[in-house]
């Protein structure tokens, strides 16, 4: 029998659905139509994976990107960073240019999955013959980051995690999870991940300390996926995967040197949390950016190169 809360949700998506059914907004592009001259491709367990690698030698960064964000993130500090290391950004599973299997056409595990995403980065540097590097991880990237060095500890040197999703959840939030089990819900559910796209202006409001500092091609840059064909089913995985983890009561076994990044007005990932987690792990220091919401590597990317480059220098692979 079909409860009330299923039935509610349903409605909820159906409304959504004829306010963006006919939008031609999504679903219009292929990856390669967009991607960059730095952009390559590769197959990993039948994931196409988006990757930008600029630099040369060592020490190599692993930049991972947080929820509904991509590779473009990095924008204002992979070239810098450049000058010093290797840095290879990629798309996670679910998220920019990054191919988007649905549920049958899957080579393996879930590829929506954190466990999985940590070990598709350790796939990635197998593929790319490094032995180690250090993992730059921002909000949900973060947690993908400190899991790959619970799962990984010998392929990862050291962990820089910005504004990183250890205490907290992010979304899409966990109690979704069983309602789009339901074939009914996730059947409509594409068309609410499309209506929820609108709302990109708001979320990215929130997660800047000063809205006024995002230019039209920051906006653009995160609207740009919602093009990409296929975005919304992806969308739907990711909630469906999406489950409560335990990191925090692993934190005593990351004994590597850890850099916590954080702005001192984050309202996503609460400012309060990253001077914790710096204080819960073994051996971190904190640098905590004045004048910074969630984003600092776009919001204030000096700042962010400031307090990242003294790390990478004295704890990166050599």
């Amino acid at each position: 029998m079909v409860n009330l809360t299923t039935l509610t949700t349903a409605a909820l998506l159906l409304l959504a659905w004829r306010r963006s059914h006919s939008s031609s907004m999504f679903n219009t592009l292929e990856p390669e139509q967009v991607a960059e001259d730095s952009s390559q491709f590769f197959d990993l367990h039948g994931i196409h994976v988006h990757v930008k690698i600029i630099g040369h030698g060592t020490p190599v960064l692993v930049l991972l990107h947080g929820f509904a964000a991509s590779t473009f993130t990095w924008n204002k500090v992979i070239e810098r960073l450049a000058q010093v290391s290797t840095d290879i950004a990629f798309d996670r599973p679910g998220f920019g240019l990054t191919s988007r299997p649905v549920e049958g056409n899957w080579d393996g595990s879930n590829p929506y999955d954190h466990d999985a995403q940590a070990d598709l980065t350790i796939e990635l540097l197998d593929r790319l013959g490094i032995e180690k590097a250090i993992l730059v991880g921002h909000s949900a990237g973060g947690m993908v980051a400190t899991l790959t060095a619970l799962r990984h500890p010998d392929r990862v040197e050291s962990l820089v995690l910005v504004a990183p999703a250890i205490y907290s959840d992010l979304p899409p939030p966990v109690w979704l999870r069983p309602v789009l089990n339901q074939r009914v819900v996730r059947s409509v559910a594409p068309f609410f991940a499309r209506a929820m796209a609108r709302a990109t202006t708001p979320i990215m409001n929130h997660a800047w300390h000063d809205p006024r500092r995002i230019t039209p091609d920051e906006r653009e840059g995160y609207t740009q996926p919602f093009r990409i064909s296929g975005w919304d089913k992806s969308m739907v995985e990711v909630a469906r995967a999406n489950r409560p983890h335990d990191l925090a009561r692993q934190l005593a076994a990351l004994t590597l040197p850890v850099l916590v990044i954080t702005g001192d007005d984050d309202r996503v990932i609460p400012t309060a949390e990253s001077r914790r987690l710096a204080r819960d792990l073994p051996h971190a220091e904190l640098k905590e950016i004045p004048d910074c919401g969630h984003i600092s590597q776009e919001e204030k990317p000096e700042e962010f190169l400031q307090a990242l480059l003294p790390f990478i220098a004295r704890w990166g692979a050599k």
